[in-house]
């Protein structure tokens, strides 16, 4: 039987499940709507889509490194409950491999690529997982980073995954001197490599904004360039990695320690779970207690 974008629409509107998996199960049904409908419960698909519109703002960062290609993500659930159970940590496992081995451009297309190659796709993956576990699980974002063979990755994971930071080191093998800049880095926060890669705009607002308040002291209109280039380096110094006081031993910038270690930092990516993101008002004993008194 011929399947009609109408028909689609209208399953689409009974169960709220993606296009594609609509288009599916009706294939898999000859049609029959009533069937697939029940073909997409049974795939836990309807259960997934009804989670769609809910808050999933915790989760885990996640590193996964093999020879010279090493690989972060971040994949969000609801609740930080969840993100520490065995279901999703095998899942965060699973989804970082892929990418590693697969080397998607973009999240899309990783989600619509078979999961290492074979089988279901890695957005079928995730929805059965969501029906699974019950929560709304997704796969934010991703960093993939190559290396040579005169280079080491360093990979941090702090607060059982509440940070990742993935740091490239060339000029030497030694991984734990760069995962003592990733170490660093998650503290710091750094938001940039070096003052190089500062936009020029950025330095522009800064330095205007230390020229006014420099004249709000009352400080001589003769001076005030010098005070504003002064205190231009205290703010790359917060800023700017490389500058920055190293965590470890704050008598030295961080660029002197790994050049002291033969290397410098070609570049590093730091994922906070859930930055930027919409958070959920309630905490998750509150949840359990609501879902109690229905």
């Amino acid at each position: 039987m011929a399947i009609t974008a109408k028909l689609v629409k209208e399953l689409r509107e009974k169960t709220g499940a993606g296009m594609m998996d609509c288009k599916k199960a009706l294939q898999e049904t000859d049609g029959d709507l009533d069937k697939a409908v029940e073909y997409l419960r049974e795939k836990g698909m309807s259960k997934a889509a009804k989670k769609a519109d809910r808050i999933a703002a915790e989760g885990s960062a996640h590193i996964v490194t093999e020879g010279n290609t090493a690989v972060m993500i971040e994949v969000n659930a609801e609740t930080d409950f969840v993100a520490k159970n065995d279901q999703f940590k095998s899942l965060l496992d699973d989804l970082a491999n892929h990418i590693l081995n697969q080397k998607p451009e973009s999240v899309e297309e990783a989600m619509g690529q078979k999961l290492h190659g074979e089988g279901e796709t890695l957005e079928e993956y995730i929805t059965a997982a969501i029906a699974k576990i019950g929560e709304k699980i997704s796969l934010r974002r991703f960093e993939i980073v190559e290396k040579d063979d005169n280079s080491a990755f360093g990979a941090y994971i702090h607060m059982g995954g509440k940070i990742g930071v993935l740091t490239l080191v060339e000029g030497t093998t030694d991984e734990s001197v760069a995962k003592d800049v990733s170490m660093h880095i998650a503290a710091s926060n750094p938001q940039y490599l070096s003052r190089e890669d500062v936009a020029k705009e950025v330095v522009d607002q800064e330095r205007e904004t230390l020229k006014q308040q420099a004249l709000n002291e009352g400080k001589p209109e003769h001076i005030v360039e010098k005070m504003v280039e002064g205190r231009l380096g205290k703010f790359f110094e917060e800023i700017c990695l490389l500058e920055q006081d190293f965590v470890k031993d704050p008598d030295q910038k961080v660029k002197k320690y790994v050049e002291s270690k033969g290397g410098t930092v070609q570049s590093f990516v730091r994922y906070e779970v859930g930055e930027g993101m919409e958070k959920r008002d309630e905490n998750f004993a509150d949840e359990v207690m609501s879902q109690v008194k229905k």
